[in-house]
């Protein structure tokens, strides 16, 4: 049975000696012929180098098209799983302002990143600005706190600005500049050049209070009693 496409055959070969793809006859004819069909048509064609060059350009080309629309479907996809599971946890914003869940945050935050060999006074240390963001908030909103009780200390390589990291973390902090120790150098780096420029070294917050510091502990053996 002849195919009802067949009016466009000849046409159709003329564009693939020119070394046109099928998606690129299908658009210049304005027809949807079927992939089989030009198969059938066009395979065994003895094109020209030139044409057989052309194709592979554009196999190539359209290759990386289709990587390009298949990495942009992805990343939709991915934003919409994020806000869907953003709207899912939407209500812990509210939860976070009770104090004693803010209090087991701050224990759990402590019980990862803080000192536990101390018995009068709070430590801890991250290079993360957010993560001490965090701890002096948590630890601002529940406690009454005496801010000349802060201590800083900067920890940080040889080859980088101290007063520029101490300015950082003392705005980063809001703790003043007079409460910072003298920064800590890390020896090892002497004569080592930093490959992360935007590193801002390791700021240690310690704090004096016997009271929170053994609150804060107890906090903590509960959380751990979970898993028991």
């Amino acid at each position: 049975m002849e195919s009802k496409y067949i009016n466009f055959k000849s046409e159709a070969i003329r564009l693939r000696t020119l070394g046109h793809t099928y998606g690129e006859i299908k658009k210049v004819l304005g027809v949807d012929i079927p992939k089989s069909t030009l198969f059938c048509w066009l395979n065994k064609l003895k094109l020209t180098d030139a044409a057989t060059n052309k194709l592979k350009l554009s196999a190539g080309s359209n290759i990386k098209n289709a990587h390009s629309l298949a990495l942009k479907s992805n990343r939709a996809k991915r934003i919409k799983h994020l806000k869907k599971i953003a709207l899912s946890v939407e209500h812990l914003k509210k939860i976070k302002k009770d104090k004693n869940v803010a209090k087991i945050i701050l224990a759990v935050l402590y019980l990862g990143e803080g000192g536990k060999s101390g018995r009068s006074s709070l430590m801890l240390g991250n290079s993360d600005p957010a993560i001490i963001k965090l701890f002096l908030a948590l630890l601002r909103q529940n406690y009454s706190i005496d801010e000349s009780k802060f201590r800083c200390t900067v920890q940080c390589r040889a080859d980088q600005d101290i007063p520029e990291l101490e300015k950082f973390w003392s705005k980063t902090t809001n703790i003043s500049p007079h409460n910072f120790y003298k920064a800590r150098i890390d020896s090892r780096t002497i004569g080592r050049k930093s490959k992360k420029p935007a590193y801002k070294g390791v700021c240690r917050i310690d704090y004096f209070s016997a009271d929170i510091y053994n609150e804060i502990k107890m906090i903590m053996e509960i959380v751990c009693e979970l898993g028991i």
